[in-house]
């Protein structure tokens, strides 16, 4: 049975994937964003993109990190859906793959 539903992304999703502590959840959009969620409470931790009309600075928060220009920030946000998202092993890189060929 359905335990809970994560409600944020404005287009459908197209990939998930757990940390690998298993505290955090990443789904990928194609509405071109990816979004991270605390997978015990379900509510949403950041909204990661790039440049665009409602992030010009390229400001991302993870948690209670704000990231300005930083490599955990992207410099360009995807322009096209992500179709993929995946955790490095020891939990602290997320990868994303886009229909933008990035």
């Amino acid at each position: 049975s359905q335990k809970s539903s994560l409600e944020g992304h404005t287009r459908y999703v197209s990939s998930v994937a757990f940390a690998p502590d298993g505290k955090t959840l990443a789904s990928g959009s194609e509405d071109k964003t990816v979004k991270l969620w605390d997978a015990a409470t379900g509510s949403q931790m950041s909204s990661l993109g790039g440049h665009s009309p409602g992030n010009p600075s390229c400001k991302c928060t993870h948690g209670y990190r704000n990231y300005t220009h930083n490599p955990m920030c992207p410099v360009e946000g995807h322009t096209g859906g992500v179709n993929s998202v995946a955790f490095a092993p020891d939990g602290k890189t997320l990868a994303s793959g886009s229909n933008d060929k990035t």
